[in-house]
């Protein structure tokens, strides 16, 4: 293939301890992403909300003063350190962005120690233990057409053109599909999931399995790269699975960490991989534009 690019990823798992401070989890996050760019890693992911435990496991109004505004401390302090290291970082943060509106929110931080980017998060969760919906408003949908800092968007970085979603954004094809289709060449999907205490071990693996399979699907049917980063470790009711990984264009996984351990896990990816893939499975060619209307309504039972 003509196209002969990489980039080398570095994806940061660990825990965030019950009774952690939020300047002892962002110290454990930059030691680890110094090890990272020690290791060559050009971009840089955290997990989801990396600063502190997955506090919406309950409705607790005093949890909205963990929220900061982005530009604010932790995005500045990972811009100083993206500059110092001459790296990419993308990063999850709980974004206060008006008195009332919060979001949970990814950034993208050039070399220069810029934010190139920002996305907050499209799909919110509502479930036992998952209780996203209380703190986080969802963010602004692009209608237009054009790549700006809400909705669907992409960021043109030095050596791939990447797209940020979050978490339960995993589970939406339409996620996948409409970033990929703005270029986006790598996926990433900083994340806070786990096993509830009271499941049983079957239902723990097959949840598993699910989380991997839906965002293999991601990559297979979109002809991109796609990165996951999970956490560790147990708060609460939940145990984290972690198990972070990388995958291919072809749905192959190149790299997945443990599902226990703190872990600093790299992955090179072959940029080229995305135009030899496509060819022999052109899916965005064969593509029925005219006949998707109906992915505009809930529901097609003619209610």
């Amino acid at each position: 293939m003509s196209d002969k690019r990489s980039i080398k990823l570095g994806l940061v798992q660990h825990a965030c301890p019950v009774g952690a401070t939020r300047e002892q989890n962002l110290a454990k996050a930059v030691g680890m992403i110094r090890d990272a760019a020690g290791r060559g890693a050009q971009l840089i992911a955290t997990q989801e909300l990396f600063t502190g435990c997955y506090f919406p496991q309950a409705e607790d109004e005093s949890r909205f003063d963990l929220a900061e505004t982005v530009p604010g401390p932790t995005s500045q302090a990972l811009c100083e350190l993206a500059n110092e290291l001459n790296v990419e970082i993308t990063a999850s943060l709980f974004e206060k962005r008006a008195p009332g509106v919060y979001h949970n929110t990814s950034v993208m931080i050039d070399m220069s120690g810029k934010i190139v980017g920002k996305y907050r998060k499209m799909h919110i969760p509502d479930d036992p233990r998952f209780y996203e919906k209380y703190y986080f408003t969802p963010g602004d949908a692009r209608t237009d057409g054009c790549q700006g800092l809400n909705g669907f968007a992409v960021q043109n970085m030095r050596l791939a053109t990447t797209g940020m979603l979050v978490c339960w954004d995993q589970w939406f094809p339409e996620a996948a599909r409409l970033t990929a289709m703005q270029g986006a060449e790598i996926l990433f999907y900083p994340t806070a999931i786990g096993w509830h205490k009271e499941e049983a071990d079957g239902e723990n693996q097959r949840q598993r399995e699910s989380w991997q399979i839906i965002q293999r699907s991601h990559a297979i049917a979109n002809g991109v790269f796609v990165a996951a980063i999970n956490r560790v470790g147990v708060e609460d009711d939940l145990t984290f699975w972690g198990s972070s990984f990388v995958v291919d264009p072809g749905g192959q996984v190149i790299a997945q960490a443990s599902a226990d351990q703190e872990e600093v896990l790299i992955a090179e990816c072959d940029l080229s991989l995305i135009e030899q893939t496509r060819r022999g499975w052109p899916f965005l060619r064969d593509r029925r534009v005219d006949a998707y209307g109906g992915l505009l309504q809930r529901m097609l039972d003619g209610g």
